[in-house]
């Protein structure tokens, strides 16, 4: 299977150069070239296989024997999930008045993108190994994803990590998850700036691609593409796990509610409903609304400003992932897709096309939820099930609770018009353990695991990246001082 960037220009050729890579050279994202399609004895044939068992199987449809056989695949995939605290890895919680919340989060760091980042960081380390080669990895975090990515590669003699944090938008624990972590191949840089801030002088050492090329530039946000591949899994788990039957024809339908915010996870739900996953996706945003502005509106535009809000990793007002979805939804029209995003690089804004703008509604509804929409959700979670949701999880279950009106739903495109009769899913992306200051504005007791509480008692190291800096050349110095040890 080859990979294309969303924007034509040059091939990562197989998975290996796609996971090595960051963004395309042209400044797109990679994607397969072709999204295979599954047929319905397929469907019923994974429908008991264990979230694991999913994982290797839809891994191995885009990662060939040829390139990592089957067998070493497994093997990774299950080093992977070895440090999972869940025995079933992620879980259903069923609650009252239908409310299935799909836990995502039993990993090291208590946050989803523990799963895809402990696949990821076990394929690096088995190419790297095999070539003797070293990589610097570059992260832009909005919250959860430093962490993640850290856990993944800490200590591997291979990589250097690179991790910018947003300091005063994370909360104080998923800071210490990162700044406690002291490891020689470890960079953490505290900058005085937002989640989309911070992306910029990542995107500009990308775009070097001599110095990229030269010091072995990888990333590991959502832009890599092992990171979308991995998250895959979770709708096919959630439909599995709610679907009434597989005995019907045609299949029923399960939708699944996925809190948004860099946009990684719902272009899964994109890709594994390409697939023919009979799902119906709803994107539910906080008050950064840019999502929910293109799918109502087909107005991908910036806001003035990112807003601070309980749903902090969802701070996010530069979705790079919708450049994915559009692709998809366009047939793969790598050139329409340079002219969109060219535009949209320069103004910051975006009008799509009438076309598209319908084709995307019909495969997407949306939702938002303001802070006092998620605490309303967390209390009323908490009165009816004593079942404490994080305010990203809660931002799904108020969608969830809005029902039956569907006031949020988009009343002109008939595919969403009878929602109220199928199961629904709501993807969990973090435990309410991480985010202690919303569980208390809610008017309820965080309940706060012990390795979470020693992390304040730890030894704590990052860089201070101070408004007014060169934060490129600054990283640059770094990344030539770590390669010169090397």
């Amino acid at each position: 299977m080859e990979y294309v960037s969303t924007r034509g220009g040059p091939r990562a050729g197989n998975f290996e150069g796609a996971l090595l890579a960051g963004y395309a050279p042209d400044g797109g994202l990679f994607m397969p070239q072709c999204i295979p399609s599954l047929d319905r004895d397929t469907l019923r044939r994974w429908s008991s296989l264990s979230y694991p068992g999913l994982v290797k199987e839809l891994c191995s449809l885009f990662i060939p024997a040829e390139l990592v056989p089957r067998n070493a695949l497994n093997e990774l995939i299950d080093r992977a999930f070895s440090r999972f605290r869940h025995k079933d890895v992620v879980h259903l919680s069923r609650l009252k008045d239908g409310l299935n919340v799909l836990e995502l989060w039993h990993g090291v760091t208590y946050a989803f993108k523990d799963l895809s980042l402990s696949c990821t960081g076990q394929f690096l380390q088995y190419f790297l190994e095999k070539k003797q080669k070293h990589v610097n990895i570059l992260v832009g975090t909005s919250g959860d994803t430093g962490s993640s990515a850290i856990e993944s590669v800490r200590g591997q003699k291979n990589v250097d990590i690179f991790v910018l944090l947003p300091k005063g938008f994370c909360t104080q624990i998923q800071e210490l998850q990162m700044t406690t972590v002291v490891e020689d191949n470890v960079h953490v840089f505290a900058a005085r700036g937002n989640s989309d801030e911070i992306d910029e002088p990542i995107k500009e050492l990308f775009a070097d691609v001599d110095f990229a090329g030269k010091y072995n530039l990888m990333s590991l946000n959502s832009i890599n593409w092992s990171r979308i591949m991995v998250q895959i899994p979770h709708y096919f788990y959630a439909y599995f796990q709610c679907a009434p039957s597989l005995d019907t024809t045609p299949l029923p339908v399960v939708e699944i509610v996925v809190p948004t915010g860099g946009g990684g996870n719902i272009t899964a739900g994109c890709i594994a409903q390409k697939m023919g996953l009979p799902i119906r996706l709803v994107t539910v945003v906080n008050s950064n609304d840019i999502i929910h502005r293109t799918v109502q509106h087909g107005d991908f535009s910036l806001a003035e400003s990112v807003k601070a809000t309980l749903a902090s990793a969802m701070d996010i007002q530069e979705p790079y992932n919708v450049e994915r979805i559009l692709w998809l939804l366009l047939g793969s029209d790598s050139c329409l897709i340079k002219t969109l995003m060219e535009q949209f690089n320069v103004s910051k804004r975006l009008k799509l096309p009438e076309d598209l703008h319908r084709k995307l509604s019909e495969t997407l509804g949306s939702c938002l939820a303001s802070d006092e929409d998620i605490l309303g959700a967390m209390r009323r979670c908490w009165e009816e099930n004593q079942y404490l949701l994080c305010p990203h999880s809660a931002v799904a279950a108020h969608y969830h609770y809005s029902q039956p009106h569907r006031a949020c739903l988009q009343p002109k495109f008939s595919c969403f018009s009878f929602l109220s009769s199928i199961p629904r899913c709501c993807l969990a992306p973090a435990s309410a353990a991480k985010f202690q200051d919303a569980v208390l504005r809610a008017n309820l007791v965080p309940q706060i695991p012990p390795e979470i509480t020693a992390l304040t008692a730890m030894e704590t190291r990052s860089t201070p990246l101070e408004r007014g800096q060169d934060w490129a050349q600054v990283l640059r110095g770094r990344i030539e001082a770590v390669e010169q040890q090397w």
